[in-house]
């Protein structure tokens, strides 16, 4: 086994006591030449083992300051079993939610298995945890399924997804999440109030009825704020354990 870089060895060193508590947020770092010294390595293995630290979101940088041990985000669960959240920001406080009709374009179309330019209800909420915004969730489905059922996302914003469905006659039978990370797009940036191309956490989740996908959603949030919370159901098997 080849050894570890040395930078490696020296974030190792910084970081436990990080996650113990014993350096807490806001405490300052040694410098880069300081640090250099204590552990007998190189200024540029140094800027390495901090960079990493950064990287991993332990610590931040602060132009001509130095670098701090970062305050620990809070972490906010989202259920993914939910029925009743019908902004799909569920725990957090839904708010600036606003449905829009406009016409499909890749990806959606394909998500949705329509053809590019047939018109959608766009539905987009903001997730805010006191009064800043974590995640946004943008939704579509075809105008058709719900316009002039008084079920649409415009008539009954409040409503969940499937209970607002079932009402307009069409019964989900199936869910399917994809669950990865993407660049912040605009206009979720100018929501989360973020750079574009940060990397975020996606949730690309997309309801069927009888095998034809009726509605499709985004659920962006950060990487160190937002977490999935899955709880399955399992058959019992008929055998027992002697």
């Amino acid at each position: 086994m080849e050894p570890r870089p040395r930078y490696v060895w020296v974030a190792e060193l910084l970081r436990r006591p990080i996650l113990s508590g014993e350096l807490g947020p806001g405490e300052r770092l040694p410098s880069r030449s300081r640090l250099a010294r204590i552990y007998d390595v190189s200024e540029q293995v140094s800027r390495h083992a901090l960079r990493l630290l950064v990287s991993e979101g332990l610590v931040e940088a602060r132009p001509g300051a130095g670098y701090f041990v970062r305050s620990l985000p809070n972490v906010h669960r989202f259920p993914r079993t939910d029925r009743a959240s019908g902004a799909g920001v569920g725990p957090l406080h839904p708010a600036e939610s606003d449905v829009a009709t406009e016409k499909a374009e890749d990806p959606v179309a394909r998500r949705l298995v329509l053809r590019t330019g047939t018109p959608v209800f766009r539905t987009l909420t903001v997730g805010t945890a006191e009064g800043e915004p974590v995640a946004v969730h943008t939704a579509w489905e075809p105008t058709s399924l719900t316009r002039g059922t008084l079920r649409s996302p415009a008539d009954a914003p409040d409503t969940g997804v499937l209970d607002r469905l079932a009402g307009a006659g069409v019964s989900v039978d199936r869910v399917v999440e994809e669950v990865g990370v993407r660049p912040l797009r605009e206009p979720e940036a100018t929501s989360l109030r973020l750079p574009p191309g940060r990397p975020m956490l996606v949730v690309e989740r997309t309801h069927y009825c009888q095998g034809r996908p009726v509605e499709t959603s985004d659920l962006v949030g950060s990487t160190d704020q937002c977490r999935l919370v899955y709880r399955l159901s399992l058959t019992r098997p008929r055998w027992r354990l002697p």
